[in-house]
C-alpha cells in the first residue's frame, strides 16, 4: 500500500510537469497567417428562403409597404441635385422646409426664430420624382439617421461658412441667406433675411448632427456659441412636410448670384 501511495504521488508530480513543459512550450510558439481565402454571396431573390420565416414577417412587411406608398403630396416636376451651379431645386427645397418645420420646434422650445438653414449637397441621396410622393421617397432621398440641431453662430462665423461655401464649389443648400459671388471669389452683399451681416450679431443656424460636428470640414460649426438639438430627424421634417401639403412647390428663387 505505502508503495502504491508513492507511485500515485510520484505519478502525479510527472503528470504536472509536464503540464509545465508543455504549457510553456506553447507559449512561445508563434503562428503567422499563411493563407487567407474568401467568396463573395451574393443575396438575391433567387435563394431559398425558409416558408416559416418569410411567413412571419410577410405582414408585418405589408404593413410597412403600405405605410411606405402611400400618397402624401404631389411634386409638379422632377427635383434633382444636378440642376445648377450654386442652387438646386431639391437643395432649395431641403433647406426651405427644413428651416420652417425646424422653426417649429426651435420656436416653441426656445422662443427664437431661425435664421439660416445650411446642409451639405452631398447629404441628398436621390431624386423627388415628378408624381404622387410618398414616405418612401423621404427615406430615399434622406437615408440616415441624421437630425437637425441648431448653432447659434456669431456673424462672423456666418461669413467663414459664405466662404466655405464659395471654396466648395458645390450647391450646397441653403435658405434664409443670399449672397453674390465676385470675380475674386469673395463675397458682397451678403443678406441673411434681407438684412446684411453684423460680425457680432448671433444667428441661429439649422443643420444635420453630423456637420454640426465638424462634418465635411465644417469647422466654422464647433465655434458655436451655443448648440441646440431638436431631436427631429431629417426624413421625419420631409414625411411630416409632405403631409402638410397638397402640390409641392418648385423653388425657383435665385439665392447666390454671381459676377
Amino acid at each position: 500500500m505505502v508503495k502504491l501511495k508513492k507511485y500515485n504521488g510520484f505519478l502525479k508530480l510527472f503528470v504536472i510537469f509536464l503540464t509545465l513543459f508543455f504549457g510553456v512550450s506553447c507559449s512561445k510558439q508563434t503562428y503567422q497567417v499563411s493563407k487567407i481565402e474568401g467568396k463573395l454571396i451574393p443575396i438575391t431573390s433567387t435563394q431559398n428562403q425558409t416558408p416559416e420565416i418569410e411567413n412571419f414577417i410577410k405582414p408585418y412587411r405589408e404593413h410597412i409597404n403600405k405605410d411606405l406608398d402611400s400618397v402624401l403630396a404631389y411634386c409638379p416636376q422632377t427635383l434633382d441635385k444636378s440642376t445648377g451651379k450654386w442652387q438646386t431645386t431639391i437643395g432649395n427645397l431641403m433647406a426651405d422646409v427644413c428651416l420652417q418645420r425646424g422653426n417649429l420646434v426651435f420656436k416653441a422650445r426656445e422662443k427664437k426664430d431661425l435664421d439660416i438653414c445650411f446642409l451639405n449637397h452631398g447629404g441628398i441621396r436621390a431624386i423627388l420624382p415628378k408624381g404622387n410622393v410618398t414616405a418612401r421617397n423621404a427615406f430615399e432621398i434622406m437615408p440616415f439617421e441624421n437630425s437637425l440641431v441648431v448653432m447659434a453662430l456669431k456673424g462672423e462665423q456666418v461669413l467663414e461658412m459664405v466662404t466655405y461655401f464659395i471654396g466648395e464649389k458645390k450647391p450646397h443648400p441653403l435658405s434664409g441667406m443670399t449672397f453674390t459671388i465676385t470675380k475674386n471669389n469673395t463675397a458682397t452683399n451678403v443678406l441673411v433675411q434681407g438684412k446684411p451681416v453684423e460680425k457680432d450679431k448671433i444667428y441661429y443656424v439649422a443643420t444635420n448632427d453630423y456637420l454640426a460636428n465638424g462634418g465635411d470640414n465644417m469647422n466654422f460649426f464647433k465655434k458655436s456659441v451655443q448648440k441646440y438639438d431638436l431631436n427631429y430627424k431629417l426624413r421625419d421634417i420631409l414625411i411630416d412636410y409632405f403631409k402638410s401639403v397638397d402640390t409641392i412647390p418648385v423653388p425657383n428663387d435665385v439665392r447666390v448670384t454671381q459676377e
